[in-house]
């Protein structure tokens, strides 16, 4: 079964899962971001299938997260790097970190964001940088933006 593609949405939220939305795409990101660039790594780090890897990895490249770089010759082999994009989605894996401890870490707190400088755990918050103020409860809301349809304008109010 074809599953449905979020590609035509106008929801910023529905084209990024059409992009990364796949669990193992935000994996390998993860794993992206901690420095892996082989495809032996991907692999042996999460345990998929060879073939389930090249398509995500071919996705992720396709929607500029990741691109490809020969680092061998003969035989030839390919390295996968982030892209200026693929490393702006760290925030968003930082989030998802952030919200599973806050939220599914019941036997405890297996992975963290550490500040690199001092080692201490950072406690993430979504800040409104106009304002300084943490972009949560019911101060903020999801509302129509200048190019939003009369759809969007409809479901998230005028």
């Amino acid at each position: 079964m074809k599953r449905k593609s979020f590609e035509d949405m106008e929801c910023p939220i529905a084209r990024t899962l059409e992009r990364v939305g796949e669990w193992w795409s935000i994996l390998i990101l993860r794993d992206a971001v901690r420095g892996s660039t082989r495809f032996d790594e991907f692999e042996r780090n999460l345990g998929i299938s060879p073939n389930i890897l090249s398509r995500r990895l071919a996705t992720l490249v396709e929607n500029g997260f990741l691109e490809k770089r020969l680092y061998s010759v003969t035989p030839p082999r390919m390295e996968y790097l982030l892209t200026e994009r693929g490393k702006a989605f760290r925030s968003v894996l930082f989030a998802l970190t952030a919200f599973g401890n806050d939220h599914f870490a019941d036997d405890g707190v297996a992975l963290q964001v550490v500040n690199k400088r001092t080692g201490r755990p950072a406690k993430l918050v979504v800040v409104d940088a106009r304002t300084g103020k943490p972009a949560t409860g019911p101060n903020f809301e999801l509302a129509p933006g200048p190019a939003a349809s009369n759809a969007i304008r409809g479901k998230f109010g005028a």
